[in-house]
């Protein structure tokens, strides 16, 4: 599989990355908010000795616990996406990685185990695919809490059944700017999926960047859901080349003006929010995925995203910022790249 950051050939193409998670819980041990710091790391310990003992490739994976890293640091693999958020505020969590930073196993996030991959593009089969070998690989030295008539039992209802979430990651200014969103939420709950922000739940779509995903994973089976939202993720695309067809038959010369100025704006400015600098990336992006601009790749574009993040931004620089700061050396680091 790719890592999502290094992007697509396809330089149009909208999806910038696929994911899945699966949630499993060992069988008999209370849910992770419930369990003490010595009981946390007895899971950790269970997940990893029985992960090592099942895997081949050892020497690609290493496990990273919480507790030994900084905050920015934990915050850093957020905002790569290789964890969740949600795991990134348990101390007692941990992750299993591998070199491509394309598999993670998150430990003691809100159940035992989440099991993620992520690729480039729209490619959700394929990350299922991954998936489920870790977690067959995990099945053979770990007894998973399992039952006959609701099939994987999660902390959360909402996950309870396959335990499978996936979803992709989408660039949609045209929709977003024709106020259109509105209607693709409704059409995706009607269909039982859900739109999130870049971050997933609870996160903004800062940059009109959105993570599509399903929502029911009980009485569907693992290959429906995968099916489904490979299907619904294609229509939203559809829709959103039609959009930008509109925007662009419309409004071709304040498109290309709005475009063009943000690039300028991006090559000279001296102090860069995180919002701005998303939103000016946003518009750079749409005009390289309309060929508008030639010249920047999709990989070039997705590792700006990431490091004009905080977090990613003080580990480049080996330093803590203050807000201003963080500003001045995002500005200094998009102007040096774009330069």
């Amino acid at each position: 599989m790719n890592n999502w950051i290094n992007g697509n050939t396809d330089s149009n193409n909208i999806v910038l990355s696929s994911r899945v998670r699966i949630a499993r819980n060992l069988d008999k041990v209370p849910f992770p908010h419930k369990l003490s710091e010595d009981e946390s790391k007895d899971v950790i310990s269970k997940v990893q000795d029985g992960f090592f003992k099942a895997i081949k490739d050892k020497e690609s994976f290493g496990l990273i616990s919480l507790d030994e890293i900084s905050k920015d640091e934990v915050q850093y693999y957020v905002e790569k996406h290789v964890i969740s958020k949600k795991l990134s505020e348990n101390k007692n969590g941990a992750f299993i990685l591998n070199k491509d930073e394309t598999l993670s196993i998150m430990i003691n996030e809100e159940d035992h185990l989440r099991i993620q991959s992520i690729t480039s593009g729209l490619n959700i089969k394929e990350a299922y695919d991954e998936a489920n070998k870790i977690d067959d690989f995990l099945e053979q030295n770990l007894n998973y809490g399992f039952d006959e008539e609701i099939g994987y039992v999660t902390a959360c209802p909402t996950n309870l059944g396959t335990g499978l979430r996936a979803s992709a990651m989408l660039h949609l200014p045209a929709i977003t700017l024709n106020n259109e969103m509105n209607g693709v939420l409704k059409a995706l709950t009607q269909m039982g999926m859900t739109i999130r922000g870049i971050y997933g739940e609870g996160s903004k779509a800062e940059g009109n960047i959105y993570q599509v995903s399903n929502q029911i994973t009980l009485g569907i089976s693992e290959e429906e859901i995968i099916r489904n939202l490979q299907g619904t993720v294609s229509q939203i695309v559809n829709q959103e080349i039609k959009t930008r067809e509109l925007v662009n038959n419309k409004f071709k010369y304040e498109l290309e003006d709005k475009i063009f100025r943000s690039l300028a704006i991006l090559k000279n400015s001296r102090l860069l929010s995180i919002e701005e600098g998303l939103e000016l990336l946003s518009n750079v992006r749409l005009g390289v995925e309309m060929g508008i601009i030639e010249n920047i790749t999709q990989k070039f574009l997705n590792e700006l995203l990431v490091d004009c993040q905080p977090s990613s931004l003080k580990r480049i620089l080996c330093k803590d910022l203050s807000n201003n700061e963080i500003n001045f050396q995002r500005a200094k680091l998009v102007r040096e790249r774009f330069n």
